[in-house]
């Protein structure tokens, strides 16, 4: 049976600080939680009910062995994530003041295992069936990864729902016109992209919404998603625009809301539901992870959304 949701990139812990507007030297106690952009869309969209799996790598370390756990206690399938012998699986630390400043440090040296998924070990027939197939921009930082994002592409043959998380990290880059050449490529394979107007700069030029999402559009895609901050979301298609304000939320920790917004997008396109709601509802469910301190297992129901919507599951 396909999955509804197949994603491929970055998998790892986060080790997230349980005392919130302390810098890191002075923090006494840590929370450890499941992370990685691509792994969250996924348990986003399983806290949905839908299907999903993840396509990444770990280390064969205690911190893989803990991953595959969490994976399955959140509903998502790890068939595609396997070990990389002699890497550590990858940590990442943040420090918490709200409402906007998350500081993140990435460890993973000497390279991170999810940019070591290699072309001849991808099962391309699932990546070709899945409902959605969502990718990030991070894939595309390094060798084998890079090779193995566009042979799934290749495979893929831009069916409905290929999806490009523009998620742009400077660090993971040597250099920002590398990234925009990678990009520039990937959207020729895509059919959705997603992302903030500093990330649509990069793969397209532009940080104007309405622009970007034209340019976007201009490359062949169907749906163009350009999230403005306080502004809140555009998304725009070849005939149709819409426009949704962020919903209030008390941020206690806005790094996984991203991911949250993901996972509720696959779900809502999978649903077949106007464009508006769609956006509507992922706003939300971005706006809840943003509530709490955890990403992961921040992920709100469909209920828990609807019920913020003022609908009923």
């Amino acid at each position: 049976m396909a999955d509804d949701v197949l994603t491929i990139g970055r998998i790892g812990v986060d080790l997230y600080p349980l005392q919130t507007g302390t810098h890191l030297e002075d923090v006494e106690s840590f929370g450890k939680f499941l992370g990685g952009s691509a792994t969250n869309v996924a348990v986003a969209a399983a806290k949905h009910g839908r299907k999903a799996a993840v396509i990444s790598r770990t280390g064969n370390d205690p911190f893989g062995t803990f991953i595959h756990r969490a994976l399955g206690e959140l509903n998502v399938d790890d068939r595609f994530v396997t070990p990389v012998e002699g890497l550590p699986t990858p940590i990442t630390f943040c420090e918490i003041f709200p409402p906007d400043n998350f500081p993140l440090y990435f460890y993973r040296f000497p390279k991170a295992p999810d940019l070591v998924i290699n072309p001849d070990e991808l099962d391309l027939q699932a990546i070709k069936d899945a409902k959605i197939y969502w990718s990030t921009v991070t894939g595309l930082s390094a060798e084998p990864s890079r090779s193995a994002h566009f042979a799934a592409w290749e495979a893929r043959e831009r069916r409905p729902i290929t999806v490009l998380d523009l998620d742009y990290r400077p660090m993971f880059w040597a250099d920002p016109s590398e990234a925009h050449a990678q990009v520039s490529k990937a959207l020729d394979h895509c059919t959705v992209a997603v992302g903030n107007r500093e990330e649509c700069e990069v793969a397209v030029g532009e940080t104007d919404p309405d622009k970007a999402a034209q340019a976007l559009l201009d490359r062949g895609l169907e749906l163009a998603v350009v999230k403005q901050g306080p502004k809140g979301t555009l998304a725009r298609t070849r005939d149709e625009r819409v426009e949704v304000p962020p919903f209030p939320v008390e941020v206690v920790n806005g790094l996984g809301a991203g991911d949250g917004f993901g996972g509720a997008l696959c779900h809502g396109l999978l649903a077949g539901w106007p464009l508006e709601r769609i956006i509507r509802f992922a706003n939300i469910a971005g706006a809840v992870v943003a509530s709490r301190l955890e990403c992961s297992t921040a992920m709100p129901t469909e209920a828990e959304v609807l019920a913020l919507m003022g609908e009923n599951a």
